[in-house]
């Protein structure tokens, strides 16, 4: 399994809206108030066959994760120790690099050297979703979110709301069928949006879980819109494992790291939850020391010594 942020994983950089605003990386995670006038009419009719086939694999999906023990959500313990120089070491792996790049109007997995993004001005998230998705979901969906959100304030130090009224990280919770008629809200939400990043939206890969898509202005390092993709046929654990890793990613941590551990910002699917580990890494990242635009040579000094203060011997 998989994540992707755009620049997925906060991945692939690719030009956008306002003046050649910037997305950067989602997180897709591979087999790994909105306007009314925007909103789709409400379908009379239940899922189709396409739709009622995805939920069922994904039951059994994480189920098998389940099976395996992975999937845990008790954030590491004693079985999961890092040190202060394995914390800088998978920082910089994870929010100085992309995991996504977009060539031929296509976004390609490939680890890529990048440079630190991040919010400067406030984020105010928003829940969203398809006619397709129950309305006992969405009540279980927005509470899951505003509850992260919550913890993502506390985490970073940063202005972080949920606000249906003035979002600018729309998190959309949309079924298979509710997917092929967005791009016209996509378009909404982000003018100017590439028809690469619309037609990774509406992905039939079964693999993407979930991704996010982060945009900045021009060539800034600074994000100022983002919109999160979650899978509504997901079962209840792996709907709350995306609502973590995208709404994290999408915040600056665009890559993955096999050597993270414990973090969700792991292809390995061992943990479906934020861990302590990953939000060091959130609160590192919203250091006043570290500014948008830092490059590993220019940040990693100073990454180094957060992590000394963070964690100073094995954790």
């Amino acid at each position: 399994m998989m994540a992707a942020t755009a620049c997925l994983g906060l991945a692939a950089c690719e030009p956008a809206p306002d003046r050649g605003a910037e997305a950067d990386g989602a997180a897709a995670r591979p087999n790994s108030a909105p306007n009314s006038s925007a909103t789709p009419p409400v379908r009379n009719v239940g899922p189709s066959a396409e739709s009622a086939s995805l939920a069922a694999y994904y039951r059994r999906l994480e189920n098998d994760l389940l099976v395996r023990g992975l999937m845990r959500t008790d954030g590491g313990g004693p079985d999961t120790p890092f040190t202060d120089t394995m914390l800088a070491r998978n920082f910089v792996q994870i929010a100085l690099y992309d995991e996504y790049v977009s060539t031929g109007g296509q976004l390609q997995a490939r680890t890529t050297q990048s440079r630190l993004r991040r919010w400067d001005i406030p984020v105010r998230y928003a829940a969203e979703f398809g006619p397709g998705v129950p309305t006992g979901q969405q009540a279980e969906d927005r509470a899951n979110v505003r509850n992260y959100v919550a913890r993502l304030a506390r985490v970073t130090g940063h202005p972080i709301t949920y606000d249906e009224s003035n979002a600018n990280f729309h998190v959309l919770f949309l079924t298979e069928d509710d997917r092929d008629n967005i791009a016209p809200r996509l378009r909404q939400l982000v003018p100017g949006i590439t028809d690469s990043s619309i037609r990774a939206f509406q992905t039939r890969d079964r693999g993407t879980l979930c991704l996010v898509l982060a945009f900045s202005q021009g060539g800034s390092a600074t994000y100022t819109r983002a919109v999160a993709l979650i899978r509504a046929e997901h079962p209840d654990l792996l709907r709350l494992s995306c609502i973590h890793e995208e709404l994290a990613q999408g915040l600056g941590l665009a890559n993955d790291s096999p050597a993270a551990r414990p973090s969700i910002f792991n292809d390995d699917e061992e943990f479906g939850l934020l861990t302590t580990h990953d939000e060091l890494l959130l609160r590192m990242l919203y250091d006043s020391r570290l500014t948008p635009g830092m490059t590993e040579a220019e940040a990693g000094p100073i990454v180094r010594r957060m992590a000394t203060e963070l964690v100073g011997g094995p954790v």
